[in-house]
């Protein structure tokens, strides 16, 4: 046999493997493609503002947060969070907020609105706000410029209060029962109409 026979006898068997390792190389990235294409598909096919929260149907963790200082409404200073806020016989709807979130600045029309509806002022619902790792004054000119809805504002300056909670950032608003249990939870901006469902909630819970 000649060399060139010999040569064109080696490439002839070293094809087919070749092919065949080439195929057992991809199998890993498709395999990892199609994981990753799974992944995403559970992570963005629900509605991110429903996650669920373990603290629902719970107790709600105790909050005792300062005033945010310098904070007037209607003449009055707006006081902090209490531990007997949550359970003082009224339904809480409870809104982590801060001046550096740009969603807080489009939900908070609808918070407005909230904090002068018939519910609330009955007493039957009050709105409570949860100021999330922000600068005093900052938060202040926050709620000058939108106006302030919230009968007290509890300053979470450390976010520790926010972690007891289970929040994965702002804004979010809880729904609080009239005995301190946490009936719901939304996570991200409230729409005209989610807030609007919110509150008729909220009214529901407190006729019972």
């Amino acid at each position: 046999m000649t060399e060139a026979e010999m040569n064109a006898e080696a490439a002839d068997g070293d094809g087919p493997p070749k092919r065949g390792r080439s195929w057992l190389h991809l199998a890993p990235l498709l395999f990892f493609a199609a994981l990753a294409l799974l992944f995403l598909f559970r992570l963005f096919a629900g509605d991110a503002s429903r996650v669920p929260s373990a603290l629902i149907g719970r107790p709600a963790p105790e909050l005792a947060l300062p005033a945010l200082e310098g904070l007037v409404r209607d003449g009055r200073a707006v006081p902090g969070v209490a531990p007997a806020e949550l359970r003082a016989g009224k339904v809480t709807i409870l809104n982590v907020f801060a001046s550096w979130c740009a969603p807080c600045r489009v939900e908070h029309p609808f918070l407005v609105e909230m904090g002068g509806s018939e519910a609330v002022r009955a007493g039957k619902v009050q709105v409570v706000g949860l100021n999330y790792k922000d600068e005093p004054e900052n938060a202040r000119r926050f709620l000058g410029a939108l106006g302030n809805p919230y009968g007290a504002v509890g300053v979470d300056r450390t976010g520790r209060s926010a972690i007891e909670w289970g929040v994965y950032g702002v804004p979010e608003t809880f729904l609080v029962g009239r005995d301190g249990t946490i009936l719901k939870k939304h996570i991200g901006p409230l729409s005209a109409e989610t807030a609007r469902d919110l509150l008729a909630e909220a009214a529901a819970a407190a006729a019972r």
